[in-house]
């Protein structure tokens, strides 16, 4: 896979880029990270790529000409990269408030492509034409504004890596992480199996692995009525257990109304 991303401060990513999971990606030659400062591209002596919104109003708004710019020039240098060959047209993703909510769903669609492009904004907006005319996706990673794209770009790139073959050391991990099945993780215990009089559950230190699985379910489902509840409204549960669950939360009822 192939990330580029357009940003007016490719400083903020050396050390994300260069770390941890994302750095191992890349010396393995899964992920290629790259970023590229579209200010280079404005088309003014003085390098501006904002400019005052036409009607009035307040702050700035980040101008097409050098967006468009840099989406044109990875697009031909990937081309030339390819010499020729037809390649699919890359995802153009455009982070800002406005785009639909990031989820997990969103990051196992993103990990089957092959090429992506960030476009990280500043300022009051962007141009309208970017969105209408560019980009072929709008990310949000949450109701709240922030300085700028960077971040969030950070957040969407490192999700999406992680699920790419050969970039955990173990692949079960991308499977059993919350959300990927729709529910919260089930808790984690490793040694010593008894710390500070709190021990770890009986069913996880049986070594019976269908108990142990029951267990892990049981959890999961647990944890999910109690901290994210809305998220079971789409999960995938049996009778069985959807029965247990309602069963589950009239007992919690009960007790609060004593």
């Amino acid at each position: 896979m192939r990330i580029d991303v357009l940003t007016l401060f490719p400083e903020m990513f050396a050390g994300v880029f260069g770390s941890s999971i994302l750095g191992k990606a890349h010396d393995k030659g899964i992920v290629s990270l790259n970023t590229l400062n579209f200010r280079d591209f404005a088309n003014n002596k003085h390098n501006t790529v904002d400019d005052m919104p036409y009607g009035g109003g307040g702050g700035m708004v980040l101008k097409a000409e050098p967006i468009f710019g840099a989406v044109e020039h990875v697009l031909e240098r990937q081309r030339r990269a390819e010499d020729g060959e037809e390649a699919r047209k890359p995802r153009v993703i455009l982070m800002c408030p406005q785009g639909r909510p990031f989820t997990q769903e969103i990051a196992r669609e993103l990990s089957e492509e092959s090429h992506l492009i960030f476009i990280c904004g500043h300022y009051e907006g962007y141009d309208e034409r970017i969105r209408q005319h560019l980009v072929t996706d709008e990310l949000s990673v949450g109701d709240y504004v922030l300085t700028g794209g960077e971040l969030p770009a950070m957040v969407v790139t490192d999700a999406v890596v992680r699920l790419l073959p050969g970039v955990l050391g173990n692949e079960q991990s991308a499977v059993t992480d919350s959300f990927s099945d729709g529910l919260l993780e089930y808790p984690h215990y490793t040694r010593p199996a008894e710390f500070r009089g709190w021990k770890v559950p009986d069913a996880l230190l049986s070594g019976h692995h269908a108990e142990i699985e029951k267990w892990r379910r049981r959890q999961s489902l647990e944890r999910t009525l109690a901290r994210r509840p809305e998220l079971l409204d789409r999960a995938e549960l049996t009778k069985e257990e959807r029965i247990w669950l309602d069963s589950l939360h009239a007992q919690r009822e009960n007790s609060a109304e004593n």
